[in-house]
C-alpha cells in the first residue's frame, strides 16, 4: 500500500487531520481535549495529512517552531491504517520541509513509548528520562 503525505493548505484537510486527531488522541487513549488541541493549532503550527493509496484520509501531523529549535508534533495514524507507511510518509514529508525551511535546526519530539522503535529507525535518539505527559510515558527524541 502507498500513502501520500502533503502539507495543509485547504480547511477540508485540515478538519481530516484534527478528526483523526481526535480519534487517536482524544477516544483511543483518553488525552483530553484541552491538551489535545492548543493555541498552536489555529496559529504557528503546519499541519500535515497522510492518505491511504485509496485516498482515504489515514493519518496527521504537524511541526512548529519553537525557542529550542524545531518540535515536531501530534503523530497519528488511525488503527486501520498502522504499520501500512502511513507514518513514515508523514514523517518524510515533515521533515522534507523542516529541512527546506530550516536546514540548520535541531529538530526533536516527544514520543509514547511505543512509539519509540519507529522514531529510533528514523535517525531519532532518546534524550534525557522518561517523563509523563497526558498521563502516557514519553521521552524526548533528537534527529541526528
Amino acid at each position: 500500500m502507498s500513502a501520500i503525505a502533503y502539507r495543509v493548505t485547504d480547511l477540508r484537510d485540515l478538519d481530516a487531520a484534527f478528526t483523526i486527531r481526535e480519534k487517536v488522541f482524544q477516544e483511543e487513549q483518553g488525552v483530553p481535549a484541552s491538551k489535545e488541541h492548543d493555541v498552536h493549532d489555529r496559529t504557528d503550527a503546519r499541519h500535515y495529512l497522510a492518505r491511504a493509496a485509496d485516498g482515504t484520509p489515514a493519518g496527521a501531523a504537524r511541526w512548529r517552531e519553537t525557542e529550542n529549535g524545531v518540535k515536531l508534533e501530534r503523530f497519528a495514524v488511525l488503527a486501520d491504517f498502522r504499520n501500512q507507511e502511513i507514518g513514515a510518509a508523514l514523517l518524510h514529508a515533515v521533515l522534507a520541509d523542516v529541512e527546506a525551511e530550516h536546514p540548520d535546526a535541531e529538530v526533536y519530539l516527544n514520543a509514547q513509548l511505543r512509539a519509540i522503535p519507529f522514531y529510533e529507525r528514523h535517525g531519532f535518539k532518546k534524550e534525557g528520562e522518561m517523563f509523563e505527559e497526558a498521563n502516557i510515558q514519553h521521552y524526548k527524541m533528537v534527529l541526528g
